[in-house]
């Protein structure tokens, strides 16, 4: 039985996403091929999912928000720890050991008997401050190549009281704590890159016009002050030693901007498609959980001029529940853990899981996109249908977000963008749109007029690109 703080605990959400725009119509999103199946969980357990691992022999690891650590193997449930404090992230080291990210530490779990429940529960880190505030959650850990965990830190709820709170964190392999990047708001998500390079998500509100992907880097700024207080010589008010137009100097720019309720609202985890072609053509690309919007979708990043930009994609909806973490596992298969933790979800269950699962089909979709000096590439996932590709055939609009104090932003500047000539590829998978091009934006293009050669439209027609340079 919860205890009454527990339930009013229980109706408190992950991060503040209050939307600041009209509500939009819904729209489904689903490549042909792909299907939804839905997991039946432990009985008369509230199973909201806030981490989620495989091992490498395909044993699932689930962290649940009230504490539980379970494991799936094959059809089995299994309970295999208890009694942790509001965890938001698992990882399966290497050694087969479980890491756990609670509000105040992280914590590894042993089987030392190997029977399937953990005995012991060791202390890894705890460096920060904890003010038993409900929205100064633990991210993390992923590990990098060097043996690192990686963490990142809440602000509380009304905007952090210092002890490292927004910043993330690293753990070397001996067990020493250092925090090294800060501006962190509500950083629901990290996720280590095949190349093993750490990238964070982080939710629209104060300081953050819209949700955002980071390359996390040791000694920048993210954009949220709350956390400037931790650093030396920055007085209790940063504002004493700050304006506003410092702070938007100092702060690193988001390498995508993810357009509020257009493709997210509060995004969890970076995943990456290893799986070799098992889950369809998007090969290495990188897909995220979104919780309020119960979606899916795909980030398509390339570097220009020696930096990071790139696009948002919506890739799936109409999923249960608000999607928080998710994983490939060895079969190709993506599962994704769910919360609505109060606040809601599209989905409208409070929690569960489902996992995708790819049956082979082609689905005809936009594959990738890039910069050129003239405007974009992009291609598909088949060959277009000719008589559909006309300038005609495509729109977009440029805008840009306030960096401000205020809870989120409008679109800043919106116009449209005329595009002045399209070239379609031999092969007919490719096109070149030639427009142009001001850094510094977000650029939308709509090419939902568009068909393939079956003449199968894109389930998802309108691709985002953070234009932070050009050529």
């Amino acid at each position: 039985m919860l205890n009454k703080k527990l339930k009013i605990a229980a109706g408190l959400i992950f991060a503040s996403c209050l939307t600041i725009q009209p509500a939009m119509a819904k729209q489904v999103y689903k490549p042909d091929g792909y299907h939804l199946q839905t997991i039946e969980t432990p009985q008369d357990v509230l199973f909201h999912v806030t981490g989620l691992d495989s091992d490498k022999d395909g044993t699932l690891y689930f962290a649940t928000r009230f504490g539980d650590v379970w494991t799936l193997k094959g059809k089995q449930w299994s309970q295999f720890a208890s009694g942790l404090h509001e965890p938001t992230g698992l990882l399966v080291d290497d050694d087969g050991t479980i890491l756990v990210a609670n509000k105040p530490q992280l914590t590894r779990l042993v089987d030392i008997d190997h029977d399937g429940v953990a005995e012991d529960y060791i202390h890894v880190a705890s460096g920060w401050e904890f003010h038993n505030d409900y929205h100064e959650f633990n991210f993390g850990p992923v590990k990098d190549k060097k043996g690192y965990l990686h963490g990142t830190l809440n602000i509380g709820f009304q905007g952090g009281w210092g002890g490292y709170r927004g910043f993330a964190y690293k753990v070397s392999p001996e067990g020493e704590f250092t925090p090294y990047s800060w501006g962190l708001r509500s950083p629901a998500g990290i996720g280590v890159s095949p190349e093993g390079e750490i990238f964070y998500s982080d939710n629209q509100g104060a300081w953050v016009g819209t949700s955002k992907i980071h390359l996390l880097e040791e000694g920048k700024f993210y954009g949220e002050p709350s956390s400037l207080v931790s650093l030396p010589d920055v007085p209790r008010r940063w504002e004493e030693k700050y304006t506003v137009e410092d702070l938007d100097k100092m702060r690193e720019l988001p390498i995508v901007q993810l357009p509020h309720g257009e493709i997210s609202k509060s995004p969890g985890n970076p995943e990456w498609d290893l799986t070799e072609g098992k889950f369809g053509p998007f090969k290495g690309q990188m897909f995220m959980p979104d919780l309020t919007m119960s979606s899916i979708f795909r980030v398509l990043l390339e570097k220009v001029n020696g930096k990071y930009q790139g696009a948002a994609i919506n890739f799936m909806n109409g999923f249960q529940s608000g999607n928080i973490r998710a994983e490939f596992d060895k079969n190709g298969e993506l599962w994704v853990g769910q919360t609505a933790r109060g606040w809601g979800s599209d989905g409208g269950k409070p929690f569960g899981l489902q996992k995708v699962v790819w049956d082979g089909t082609n689905p005809f979709e936009l594959l990738d996109i890039s910069l050129t000096k003239t405007g974009f590439k992009i291609s598909f996932t088949e060959a277009l249908d000719a008589s559909s590709v006309t300038t005609e055939s495509f729109k977009a609009q440029q805008w840009h977000y306030h960096y401000h104090k205020k809870y989120g932003s409008d679109k800043v500047n919106l116009k449209n963008i005329n595009i002045t000539s399209v070239e379609l590829s031999k092969d007919k998978k490719e096109i070149i749109l030639t427009m142009p091009l001001e850094a510094g934006n977000v650029v939308a293009i709509d090419f939902s007029a568009l068909q393939s050669q079956s003449k199968r439209k894109a389930s998802s027609s309108k691709v985002y690109y953070t234009l932070n340079s050009t050529y």
